[in-house]
């Protein structure tokens, strides 16, 4: 395939085989993009534009969502293409985990919110964050959720205790100040120090201000280990109450003790998805990555270091490895290198596989692009389920591992005219080779590209062709 000029008009992807991110069999056909949105699906041949590429042998399908990202400070800059666009995606679902940009102004985010960056929290108000994102015309579509903790840092006196009414109060209406201005719903994330003091009740109130939004709440559940039952019990309980689309952040159990309790919190999920809106999301690794935790990490097992603060020579060097040399215990030296990030080695590939195939889940990267070595998942997330889960370990069918990562998030999060193939919908659209895709990164060389993806439009605008970026604005921030 040459590479294609830039310019106004019609182009027709001709030839591939078309899987239209309902879940339902491909088909050979053409694709017709003219003005930034689809403008027919066609036997094979009978497409007309102003260009023609042939695509015999590939695919073509919806861009991917990315429904779990940490891209709230990358959209702004235009680097976060990269890590993006070359996997495939077109929509990123940012502000997860109860960690957004906005609302807040601090010089010294506390962890975990300087997985974001450091010097970026300058968003008095949610609105000014939107902007800003409309300004710097990003590379990626954008549907933003505003984060639970970042309010509570701005509202809540002491973080060592629960809110009182006032301060409750006050986090209420910066939700729905966020959800007027054009968030697509709220995030939570109680397993972090910030917010580990909001009792439920606490939650329950301020995430009422969802009540009549038709809006998301994604949900980072307080445990996901030994209490993780309960965690999850939590959460499908303040969903409920808030009448929101509820999200199950990247879903997992961890650790030895933990490993094959995905069943028990799978029939959870199932159960109160017979009364209540529940869908969750998953990224396809055994590892987890986070802030840097003292007592986390010398009770898990191998554990990488992404970044530290006060050492940042010991990037991509093992715990074990830094104590060793040091001569400390493994909590000791973990303390001596915070602030920092890390990766986890503690869940079980069963787990991962069952979550995987279950069929309300997502494909999310829950990447962190500011990790000086980050987990493989920042690049490699989506190519690895094409590839690795679905052609060689054959978990799921082509067709449904697009559907998780194209007309399943679409439909879960509100992307209105996006994540499904047809006439009239936004142009966003990925073409591969079904035999070469495959994820590169790896723990030792994590920003590797994919192989195997031919080109990504984005609202109808060629931004990368064979791995070359062609146009680095071609993203919009979505509208809920």
């Amino acid at each position: 395939m040459s590479k294609p000029e830039r310019g106004p008009g019609s182009f027709v992807l001709r030839g591939g085989e078309i899987v239209d991110g309902t879940g339902g069999p491909r088909f050979s056909g053409d694709v017709v993009v003219a003005g930034g949105r689809i403008a027919a699906v066609l036997p094979a041949g009978q497409g007309v534009g102003d260009r023609v590429f042939p695509i015999d042998g590939r695919i073509v399908c919806p861009g991917f969502i990315d429904s779990h990202a940490h891209d709230d400070q990358q959209v702004l800059e235009r680097t976060a293409v990269q890590p993006k666009l070359s996997q495939g995606v077109c929509t990123v679902v940012t502000g997860n985990c109860g960690i957004s940009l906005a609302p807040l102004c601090t010089t010294d985010p506390p962890p975990p919110l300087d997985i974001l960056g450091r010097d970026v929290f300058r968003f008095e108000r949610f609105r000014d964050y939107l902007q800003a994102l409309d300004a710097a015309r990003p590379g990626v579509n954008v549907a933003p959720l505003v984060g639970h903790i970042s309010i509570r840092i701005k509202h809540v006196r002491d973080l060592q205790r629960t809110a009182t009414t006032d301060e409750t109060a006050a986090m209420h209406r910066e939700v729905r100040e966020a959800l007027d201005a054009g968030a697509f719903g709220l995030s939570t994330g109680v397993y972090y120090p910030p917010a580990r003091a909001a009792s439920t009740r606490e939650l329950l109130d301020v995430c009422a201000a969802l009540r009549g939004r038709d809006a998301v709440l994604a949900m980072h559940i307080r445990d996901e280990a030994d209490n993780v039952s309960q965690a999850l019990g939590e959460a499908l309980a303040v969903g409920a109450h808030s009448q929101a689309r509820l999200v199950i952040s990247h879903h997992k159990v961890m650790g030895p003790a933990n490993h094959g309790r995905t069943s028990e919190t799978l029939a959870m999920i199932d159960a109160s998805a017979r009364t209540q809106e529940v869908c969750l999301d998953c990224y396809p690794y055994e590892a987890s990555s986070t802030m840097l935790d003292a007592r986390k990490a010398a009770r898990a097992g191998q554990v990488l270091i992404t970044w530290s603060g006060p050492h940042p020579q010991l990037s991509g060097r093992t715990l074990a490895w830094i104590a060793g040399e040091w001569g400390l215990g493994l909590e000791e030296a973990a303390g001596r290198l915070m602030p920092g990030g890390a990766i986890y080695f503690s869940m079980a590939q069963q787990d991962v596989d069952r979550v995987l195939m279950h069929p309300a889940t997502m494909i999310g990267s829950d990447g962190l692009p500011h990790d000086q070595r980050p987990h493989p998942r920042l690049w490699g997330s989506f190519p690895r389920v094409l590839g690795h889960y679905s052609r060689d370990r054959g978990l799921f069918p082509l067709e449904t591992a697009i559907h998780k990562m194209t007309g399943l998030p679409a439909r879960r999060f509100g992307l209105r005219g996006r994540g499904i193939l047809q006439q009239g919908n936004a142009a966003d659209l990925v073409v591969f080779d079904p035999l070469r895709i495959r994820d590169a990164a790896t723990y030792e060389n994590p920003t590797a590209p994919a192989i195997g993806i031919d080109a990504v439009v984005v609202n109808g605008e060629m931004a990368m062709w064979q791995g070359e970026l062609l146009n680095a604005h071609a993203g919009r921030r979505l509208q809920p």
